[in-house]
């Protein structure tokens, strides 16, 4: 028989952070402190347990999320190790989806850097409780006052509260306070498997009095109960504390921060300990209950309790494929009891699927198992038909749970098989690598015939293509990379009206419409940013009233319209954010058909082209630059160089801080030159941030690369 954990004693966190910041080497010790692996394996010699692909071990980055188990204090504790690189913004995506907790990693020398700004919302996002494990305190500039304080100024100054201090910082390193418990802790032996209790330092004792005066009033305002007892006895007790905390970072209340140095073996037990102690079980998230939508409706309609005994429901958050077993769908189970030779139906898809084998995963170990509980993650083996984001549940239970969204590439190459050999092998597999990356597309361009993949960045398709190469055994040629450009109207056209009138020896065609186009957002930009990523929407609406148009008509207008959108205006790029208003028409009823409204509406379109003043779009990223002071002139020139704005100056320890938002056109080979302007001392970050319009001398000169011909000059 299998022991089963508790639901209260079961952990699903996730390790998320900035590139470099130290998740995977926290995730190590993490493994070796709880019994799971017993040797340390170090990231930058390409020996972590989690990093197992070869391009992570050459590359010493995380590529891809990977999953472990592991046990501390009777706590089963299912980990997601993320990837820090913004090109991989996936793999934190789906992971944040199926988690209850996270533990956000930051390099205590540093400021709050973009991608854990980018990763930090996406955990907003989805609701996910966190801690932050202010990390490298060892490290020439740590400081965790000023890691501290940016963390409540760049992402959440109310919520922020401390429940560690470091004892000393940079080369003078050595311990951690515990400001829940007021003791003082050193850590021992080779590899800090020792700890041992000491004395506050007297120089550090005010301070962190002060720290937890200010941790016990937060906790206890988040508490009516802890109230009422904080302002009879003007404290709290340590269980209080611990409990009050519990439900606060539970609720995504407080934010509870925890300081180390991971590299150094110094405080990570104590951050397995805030993560077991006030992070939450399965059954603390949305009160124990499960939403469901319906299957038809999409709406919510019904709750199911998260237990071993409910109906199932599960999410399949990830496809992997394994050179030894096959497909892998990564599975979280909120619900019942999943059991091998089970069948299942798959509602996103409307499929009835057999569960083959069940396996635990580490990393690219797997360890095979009869059932996944309520609670936990594994992966399935046997699932034919499911993909990342659909939902699995009972055959006589139909039902939705929340997906995954994924972003959209933003740029693209073109490849090539190298031989007639590495033709046949190359569709099948880019086809493998499409189903496991939701955020990586394959295409072929209609006029070239060539296949377009599309990812997040260079480095994505780099990996990709070698990925090809190494796993396929298919050799190509790379043509160079293309930016995902976008089109949109600027301005109002109003009442737009075309009329479709071809007479030939038979039947004529005849359509009118007048249709009224602006530029149109689903949301507004605040909230476009909170969801980190472009969302282009089009929106038809049907305002025809008195049957001037009759219905059957109606599909043929919004095909029209929805054909002209993907054929582009400027340039021949997919033309977004558009509301298209069909207000007044006529028709013939000899004449008239679906195609000739099809035909009237495209044409339509095209003059509101005209008149709104159709615009191109390209994607912008924003670009932190990380230099010493004597190369900042150069830097801020190579920015402005390349169409960038600066938009923020400041400093970081020594080294001077330069954010800007720069075209991604302009961003290709940007490493190279960075390193040529400052001795190889600078380093850059990027991220996806908006779309923004394309300056009138460039936007000709991508019409002319593209050979597009303006529709009026035709």
């Amino acid at each position: 028989m299998v022991k089963v954990t508790p639901l209260d004693k079961i952990r699903n966190i996730g390790i998320i952070a900035h590139i470099d910041a130290g998740k995977t080497t926290a995730t190590e010790r993490i493994l070796f402190y709880t019994g799971r692996i017993h040797k340390i394996g170090e990231t930058h010699d390409g020996e972590g347990t989690m990093d197992w692909m070869e391009q992570e071990q050459e590359r010493g980055i995380t590529i891809t999320s990977a999953a472990t188990t592991c046990f501390w204090k009777d706590h089963q504790i299912n980990i997601i190790d993320t990837p820090g690189h913004v090109d991989f913004t996936i793999e934190v995506e789906r992971s944040l989806r199926v988690l209850d907790g996270w533990v956000a990693v930051f390099d205590g020398s540093q400021w709050v850097e973009p991608q854990s700004e980018t990763v930090w919302k996406q955990a907003d996002k989805y609701e996910v409780p966190r801690i932050c494990f202010v990390n490298k305190m060892d490290k020439m500039g740590g400081d965790f006052e000023m890691s501290i304080d940016t963390i409540k100024k760049r992402l959440a100054w109310d919520k922020v509260v401390a429940i560690q201090y470091p004892i000393g910082a940079a080369e003078t390193f050595e311990g951690i306070v515990d400001l829940v418990e007021m003791k003082a802790f050193h850590f021992e032996w080779s590899d800090g498997e020792k700890i041992t209790e000491i004395d506050i330092p007297a120089d550090i004792k005010d301070r962190c009095q002060e720290l937890r005066d200010d941790m016990v009033e937060k906790v206890a305002s988040q508490d009516d109960a802890l109230m009422d007892i904080y302002f009879e006895n003007g404290t709290l007790e340590i269980p209080e504390i611990k409990k009050g905390l519990r439900k606060a970072v539970s609720n995504n209340e407080l934010y509870a921060v925890v300081c180390g140095s991971a590299l150094q073996n110094i405080g990570v037990q104590m951050v397995i300990d805030a993560a077991v102690d006030y992070l939450p079980s399965p059954i603390d998230v949305n009160d124990a209950m499960i939403d469901c939508k319906d299957v038809d409706t999409k709406e919510n309609f019904k709750k199911i309790p998260v237990s071993n005994d409910s109906t199932l429901a599960a999410i399949a958050f990830k496809i992997a494929t394994d050179p030894f077993v096959g497909r892998l769908t990564f599975t979280r189970v909120y619900t019942w009891t999943l059991k091998s030779g089970t069948y299942i139906y798959n509602s996103t898809t409307g499929t009835k699927e057999r569960v083959g084998r069940l396996l635990q995963m580490h990393a690219n170990d797997r360890v095979e198992i009869q059932e996944i509980t309520a609670g936990n993650i594994g992966a399935i083996i046997g699932l034919k038909n499911t993909k990342t984001g659909d939902t699995l549940c009972d055959i006589n239970d139909k039902f939705l749970v929340e997906s995954i969204e994924f972003p959209k590439p933003v740029i693209s190459i073109s490849v090539e098989p190298k031989s007639k050999a590495d033709q046949e092998k190359m569709g099948m597999a880019l086809s493998k690598l499409a189903e496991e990356d939701p955020s990586f597309n394959v295409a072929t361009d209609p006029e070239s015939a060539q296949t377009i993949i599309s990812g997040m960045g260079e480095l994505h398709l780099d990996i990709i293509v070698d990925r090809m190469r190494r796993e396929f055994a298919v050799e190509c040629n790379v043509g160079e990379p293309q930016v995902s450009y976008r089109e949109t109207l600027k301005k109002v056209a109003e009442k737009v009206e075309h009329k479709f009138s071809k007479q030939t020896w038979g039947r004529g065609q005849y359509g009118h419409v007048v249709i009224t186009f602006e530029p149109y957002k689903e949301m507004d930009e605040d909230d476009i940013k909170a969801e980190l990523k472009e969302k282009p929407t089009n929106k038809f609406i049907n305002a025809i009233v008195g049957g001037t148009i009759p219905k059957e008509y109606i599909p043929g207008v919004q095909k029209g319209l929805t054909e002209s959108y993907a054929r582009g205006f400027v340039a021949g790029y997919p033309m977004v954010d558009i509301k298209a208003t069909l207000t007044f028409g006529s028709f013939h009823e000899v004449d008239s058909s679906e195609l000739s409204f099809k035909l009237a509406a495209g044409k339509a379109f095209t003059e509101a082209c005209r008149k709104a003043q159709a615009a191109l779009l390209e994607p912008i990223m924003k670009v932190e630059v990380n230099t010493p002071e004597e190369y900042m002139g150069d830097v801020i020139g190579q920015i402005n160089s390349k169409r960038g704005r600066i938009e923020e100056m400041g400093d970081r320890g020594q080294a001077k801080i330069i954010t800007a938002f720069v075209p991604l056109s302009e961003m290709f080979g940007y490493m190279t030159d960075l390193r040529s302007a400052s001795q190889g001392r600078a380093t850059y970050a990027m991220e996806f941030d908006h779309y923004d319009e394309v300056p009138t001398n460039v936007a000709t000169k991508i019409r002319e690369d593209r050979g597009f011909v303006l529709p009026d000059e035709d």
